[in-house]
C-alpha cells in the first residue's frame, strides 16, 4: 500500500470484534480497511469455547476468587494459574486485580457488564441476519455443574447478583440435569442453567462468514503488523514493516496486542494476557446438547460439528512462552472424568485473551483524540460482545452515539 493512500476508517485487528465492527460500518456505507498480520478470525476468536454468554456479568475478579487467590496461584493444577517467571511483569496488574475483587468494585463491574450484556443477544440476532449465520448457532442454553455443595454455596453471591440484574437462570436438581444432559455421568451435582444463551458449532466457519459478509459490502483487507500510530491534524497515520496508511478514524481492536497502540494514542491501559487453551476430540455423535461447565475445573465442554471442544482455564503469563503441556494435560484429565471413552485429541490450541483487572472492555474514544476509537479488552466475552461493541463503535464514529452508554468502558477510568 502506498504511503499516500488514505482511507476513511482503518480497523487494526481482524478478530471477532474487528470483523463485526467492519461489517457494521460497511452496512452503514462506510469505507473500511481491515488490517491484521494473521488470517482474520484465527486467534482467540477461533479458539474460544464458542459460548454466547449473555449471563456472564460476574467479573473474573470477585470476593470469592480473592479469598481463594493464594491457593489458586500456588496450585499449578488450579483453574486460575500464573507463570511465575512473568510475576514481575504481572505484579502491577495483579495489584489492580485485587482491588477490583473487593465487594464494591465487583458490584460496579458486574453492573457495567450486565448493562452491556443485556444488549448482546439482540445485537447478535441482527448480525446473524446480516452475515447468514443461523445454521452455525445452537439455542440450547448453557449449564454450570457444581459437583461439590461447598462450591454451590460459594456461588450464592453470583446467583443473587445475576438475579438482581434480571438474568434468566434456573437452579437444577441432579434429576433435572440428567434429563437435560443424559450423556453426563450421574454425579449428584447441582446445576445452574442459563436457557437464553447460544453457542457456535464452528467458530472458524463463523469467522469466515463474517469476513465474507464484510468483503461483499466493500470492506478491504491488508495483511500487516501495525506497530506505529500517530495522530495528526487531518487523520491518524498507521505504520508497520513495509506498510503505511492514513485514516480519518482508526479503531483499535487488536485484542491482546492492543496495549502498545493505545499507548501511542495517549492511553495507558493495564492490559495483560490470559493464555487460553483448548483440546478437541472427534465424536461420531454429540456427547452433549449444549456447553457444560464443571465450575471446579474451570473449563467448558462444548459440542461442535463432529467434535467436542474442551476450552478454558486462566493462565496469566504473557505472549511469548510456548504452550504449557501441564495445562493441556489438565484439560485432558478433566474431560475424561465425564467421558473416559474419548480417544486422543485431534487438535490442541493456545491463544491469548486480552484481560483487564476489572473485566470491563475498553470501548470509546482515546483520551487524546476522538479519531482513535478503542474496542478491545473483552477477556472471556469477545465472542459474546462483538456485535454490540460494533454497534457502539459505529454510533461513536457517526456522531449519533450517547457518550453515557460507553462511560463505564472509557479508557479514562484508568487515569489517576
Amino acid at each position: 500500500m502506498a504511503a499516500s493512500e488514505r482511507v476513511e476508517i482503518a480497523i487494526v485487528g481482524a478478530g471477532v470484534v474487528g470483523l463485526a465492527t467492519a461489517l457494521r460500518l460497511a452496512v452503514e456505507g462506510r469505507e473500511v480497511l481491515l488490517i491484521d498480520p494473521n488470517e482474520p478470525g484465527s486467534g482467540a476468536s477461533f479458539g474460544n469455547a464458542g459460548t454466547i454468554a449473555e449471563y456472564a456479568c460476574m467479573p473474573v475478579g470477585n470476593p470469592a476468587v480473592l479469598r481463594a487467590l493464594p491457593k489458586l496461584l500456588l496450585d499449578p493444577d488450579s483453574p486460575f494459574s500464573l507463570r511465575w517467571p512473568a510475576l514481575l511483569q504481572l505484579a502491577p496488574w495483579l495489584v489492580q486485580f485485587v482491588r477490583q475483587s473487593l465487594p464494591a468494585a465487583t458490584r460496579a463491574n458486574a453492573l457495567a457488564l450486565a448493562g452491556l450484556l443485556a444488549e448482546a443477544l439482540p445485537a447478535w440476532e441482527e448480525m446473524v441476519e446480516e452475515a447468514d449465520l443461523a445454521d452455525l448457532l445452537r439455542r440450547n442454553g448453557c449449564l454450570y455443574l457444581y459437583r461439590r455443595e461447598s462450591d454451590f454455596a460459594k456461588a450464592a453471591g453470583g446467583r443473587a447478583l445475576r438475579a438482581g440484574f434480571g438474568v434468566h437462570q434456573e437452579v437444577l436438581t441432579p434429576e433435572k440435569i440428567a434429563a437435560l444432559e443424559p450423556g453426563l455421568p450421574a454425579t449428584g451435582a447441582s446445576g445452574l442453567y442459563f436457557p437464553d444463551s447460544m453457542n457456535v458449532t464452528d467458530p472458524k466457519t463463523l469467522m469466515r462468514r463474517l469476513l465474507d459478509a464484510a468483503t461483499d459490502r466493500g470492506v478491504s483487507g491488508a495483511q500487516a503488523d501495525i506497530t506505529g500510530l500517530r495522530v495528526e491534524a487531518d487523520g491518524v497515520r498507521l505504520s508497520g514493516s513495509g506498510f503505511r496508511v492514513k485514516a480519518n478514524t482508526v479503531v483499535i481492536a487488536a485484542g491482546a496486542q492492543s496495549r502498545a497502540l493505545a499507548m501511542q494514542a495517549g492511553d495507558r491501559i493495564p492490559l495483560e494476557t490470559e493464555r487460553g487453551y483448548h483440546l478437541e476430540f472427534p465424536t461420531e455423535a454429540p456427547l452433549l446438547h449444549r456447553p457444560v461447565c464443571p465450575v471446579d475445573l474451570g473449563f467448558y465442554m462444548t459440542p461442535m460439528n463432529g467434535r467436542l471442544r474442551v476450552a478454558g482455564t486462566v493462565e496469566l503469563g504473557g505472549l511469548a512462552a510456548p504452550a504449557s503441556a501441564r495445562r493441556l494435560a489438565l484439560l485432558d484429565r478433566g474431560v475424561r472424568q465425564f467421558f473416559p471413552q474419548l480417544g486422543q485429541p485431534s487438535s490442541e490450541w493456545l491463544g491469548f485473551r486480552p484481560s483487564l483487572p476489572d473485566s470491563r472492555p475498553v470501548i470509546g474514544p482515546a483520551c487524546g483524540s476522538s479519531r482513535v476509537i478503542h474496542a478491545f479488552g473483552h477477556g472471556h466475552l469477545g465472542l459474546t460482545l462483538a456485535p454490540i461493541t460494533a454497534r457502539l463503535v459505529a454510533e461513536l464514529i457517526s456522531g449519533r452515539g450517547d457518550p453515557a452508554r460507553v462511560a463505564a468502558f472509557s479508557a479514562d477510568r484508568f487515569r489517576v
